[in-house]
């Protein structure tokens, strides 16, 4: 490549990055003494699963408003999808709510037709969460462009780690920029560096999602895509299922690097074999982590921010600040 070209295309880039972040939606920062919602979209909370959780938060130096259903069981395991999303769209507008918290569960896909999609562009804030939040998180940020967080929970707050709260903390408190910090081995399935759009969940969640209506991802776009399942939930068929699904959709000609998270504590043969076949077909770069998850790391990760993934070095490097500070 001469020197012209090479300079052209890094001018493209640049021109392409400037664009796509002029059009996210990026959150303010939360300050302490702020107040965090409370809800519970994917099942009925019990009041003694998040008590501790709570206490640490205000320890923390947060407020906390609990939701109108939040532990409430209208059909037994949840409280009705409206009530729910009654619940989330009361967070959203309430402008003293400064970031709206969530756990996983089952059926979070259900609020998804009671969601206040333009409201959310009215009042946006942070929304953070993991696992079958999946469904609201992607859902958010692809048809609102607000930038979401993946990763923890207020369970996350129950037996609260160091290496959770700087996770916590950098993403919704400092908007660190720069190399994201690691706390588990990496390990390369296929070398490579890659530049994309973070999108990422639970791949159950995820790979339901994709031509069901509520992610209406950019076909234009380049994204790495930070994924994650458990052996307590989905056997390696499972995952393969699933990653198969993602095929079939036609989204893997739009994924320029994959992050795969904790699945198991012991090693699982079929799960690499699983990533190096789709690294085989797609050439992209691939590694897996225990960082984030549904094991003891709670690693935050933006959806919706551009990032770098160099497999090869076994690095990430988010290329934008994740809050933005208050006028």
């Amino acid at each position: 490549m001469t020197l012209r070209k090479s300079q052209e295309k890094i001018l493209k880039t640049e021109i392409e990055n400037k664009k796509e972040y002029e059009n996210m939606i990026i959150p303010q920062k939360l300050l302490p003494n702020d107040v965090i919602g409370i809800i519970a979209p994917s099942y009925a909370v019990k009041p003694e699963e998040i008590e501790i959780s709570l206490h640490t938060l205000e320890a923390k130096g947060f407020r906390v408003k609990l939701a109108k259903n939040l532990f409430k069981d209208t059909y037994g395991y949840a409280a009705s999808p409206q009530e729910r999303a009654d619940d989330f769209n009361t967070m959203i507008a309430d402008d003293e709510v400064k970031m709206v918290f969530f756990g996983g569960g089952e059926v979070c896909n259900e609020i998804l037709p009671y969601v206040d999609f333009e409201a959310i562009k009215k009042h946006p804030k942070i929304i953070c969460s993991h696992s079958d939040s999946t469904t609201i998180l992607n859902a958010v940020y692809t048809k609102t462009s607000l930038v979401t967080y993946y990763g923890s929970c207020p369970q996350t707050f129950s037996n609260l780690t160091d290496y959770n709260f700087t996770q916590f903390k950098s993403r919704s408190m400092d908007g660190d920029t720069g190399r994201f910090d690691k706390n588990s081995q990496w390990g390369t399935i296929n070398n490579g560096k890659c530049e994309g759009t973070l999108i990422e969940g639970y791949l159950v969640n995820f790979a339901f999602m994709l031509n069901g209506g509520f992610l209406p991802y950019d076909t234009s776009c380049k994204y790495i895509l930070f994924i994650e399942d458990h052996i307590q939930f989905s056997t390696p068929a499972v995952v393969s299922k699933c990653f198969s699904h993602i095929e079939q959709s036609g989204f893997f000609a739009h994924v320029s690097g994959l992050i795969f998270g904790h699945y198991a504590t012991e090693y699982y043969a079929e799960i690499d074999d699983i990533l190096k076949r789709i690294s085989a077909k797609y050439n992209i770069p691939v590694v897996k982590c225990d960082d984030f998850g549904h094991g003891e790391n709670n690693a935050v990760l933006p959806i919706g921010i551009t990032a770098t993934l160099d497999a090869t070095n076994q690095s990430l490097s988010l290329d934008h600040q994740t809050v933005i500070n208050r006028p």
